[in-house]
């Protein structure tokens, strides 16, 4: 199909998203797990309560420069896919394709899998549960999640915004829980801030796991073909949501803070938890669990609701089977990419083999975050014909500051991690064939299409 096709195509899908659903979807993606996990990280690796001020700013300042010239190429091309449809226009179909292949092997199951996982494993602190059982509830919870999103765009927008809310409003209370019942005697505000600590070695790793919990900016521009008046909708979103998120991710770290001193915040997994244990006793760690599960709800009906676009908009180019570009008679929802995003979801859960593969998520994916950006140097040359939203020149800068940090994150994750290096580029590489192969067999059925045509004409 020829990408001048594609950018002239009526859109398939119904619009029907607005700024509210589109800022909550984001928050709603980016806050998952993250928050629970990655200020321990984040402390091991910068010692010091201004050097981890310092990594979650800049790496909220980084998605911005990502996240704002990624925006301007949705306005110009508000096609479902989102990314995929700027990687495919600004470098051509096979980019466009690997980025799908990395979701089809390993984004798509572990990130499901990661998160349906973490909702089951917090639900024990409710019900007692085996570890199958863990397994069938995450699970159940693919299952009924893909299906309220089978039956409408707005039933799923309407469970995210609810779910991503009530999230939010969790997460103030525990921050004023914190600050109202901790002593702060105990904790890393006892001492005067220090602003050092900060190293080559441990920045790098920390900034990271600091844009893993920044990283659903790209998912949520999968949906673009489904949304009202991008062109005004997508920037208001990202501007509201992002200072949404970075307002509650250093309200929650400065708690953290408050009570904990940074060597202790560094050895816990689960600092939440340790946060306000002793504040409320048992009572403290049902509340950290039910907060637990209504982020990774909200972050999981988001991947649900953005992700298979990307297979949507790979089976409309001929670039994957024609009938996951299918779309509902009645519910004009993507069902067949929906399905397959689920059974995916189902295979990480019931084998856990995809665990091993989450280390590569950032690795496999950030490339691709990368050339959809940098993609504003290129569409110029190759679709001339295009708006000029994307053009202006503080676009193009801050696309360069994001591709500059970009590059030297991931020459220091090759140093760090060599192997993960090397298995992500291996995926990698082994789309090029695929590609190959699924293009010799599109023209093969084409061909043969064809002469059946002609051979049935009198």
């Amino acid at each position: 199909m020829n990408p001048a096709d594609t950018q002239a195509a009526p859109e398939r899908l119904s619009r029907q998203l607005g700024v509210v659903s589109l800022t909550l979807l984001l928050v709603g993606i980016v806050i998952g797990s993250g928050i629970f996990r990655v200020p321990s990280t984040v402390a091991a690796q910068v010692p010091s309560v201004g050097g981890a001020a310092i990594v979650w700013l800049a790496g909220a300042a980084i998605t911005l420069a990502g996240g704002m010239p990624l925006v301007a190429l949705t306005a110009t091309l508000p096609r479902s896919g989102g990314a995929y449809v700027f990687l495919r226009e600004g470098y051509g179909p096979i980019v466009a394709f690997l980025l799908g292949w990395v979701k089809l092997l390993v984004t798509g199951p572990t990130g499901l899998a990661a998160l349906a996982l973490i909702f089951a494993e917090y639900a024990r602190v409710f019900v007692p549960l085996t570890d199958h059982q863990v397994q069938l509830v995450a699970g159940l919870l693919l299952v009924l999640l893909t299906a309220a999103n089978v039956r409408s765009v707005a039933w799923s927008a309407a469970l995210q915004n609810a779910s991503t809310l009530a999230k939010l409003l969790a997460l103030v209370a525990l921050t004023l829980l914190i600050f109202g019942l901790g002593d702060p005697a105990r904790g890393a505000f006892a001492h005067p801030i220090d602003w050092g600590g900060i190293t080559a070695r441990g920045f790098w790793p920390a900034l990271i796991v600091v844009l893993w919990s920044y990283t659903g900016w790209f998912d949520f521009t999968y949906v673009a073909g489904e949304v009202r008046d991008p062109i005004r909708t997508f920037p208001r979103a990202l501007a509201v949501g992002m200072g949404v998120i970075v307002l509650v991710y250093l309200g929650i770290n400065a708690a953290y803070l408050y009570v904990l001193p940074i060597p202790d915040i560094a050895k816990s997994s689960l600092v939440a938890s340790t946060a306000v244990q002793g504040l409320l006793g048992p009572r403290g760690a049902s509340f950290v669990a039910l907060l637990v599960m209504l982020s990774t709800l909200g972050s999981l009906n988001g991947s649900i609701l953005t992700s298979p676009r990307v297979f949507f908009a790979m089976a409309e180019d001929g670039l994957f089977f024609r009938s996951v570009a299918a779309v509902h008679p009645r519910d004009r929802t993507p069902h067949v990419a929906l399905g397959l995003y689920l059974l995916l979801g189902l295979a990480g859960v019931a084998t856990r083999t995809f665990e091993q593969l989450a280390a590569l998520f950032v690795l496999g994916a950030w490339p691709f975050y990368a050339l959809a950006v940098g993609a504003v140097f290129t569409l110029p040359r190759r679709r001339p014909d295009l708006a000029l939203h994307y053009r202006k020149p503080l676009y193009r800068a801050l696309a360069a500051v994001f591709l500059l940090v970009s590059a030297a994150m991931l020459a220091s994750a090759t140093v760090a991690r060599p192997v993960e290096m090397a298995i992500s580029v291996g995926i990698l590489a082994s789309g090029v064939p695929a590609y190959h192969a699924w293009r010799a067999v599109a023209r093969r059925r084409a061909s043969a299409h064809d002469v059946a045509v002609e051979t049935a004409e009198p």
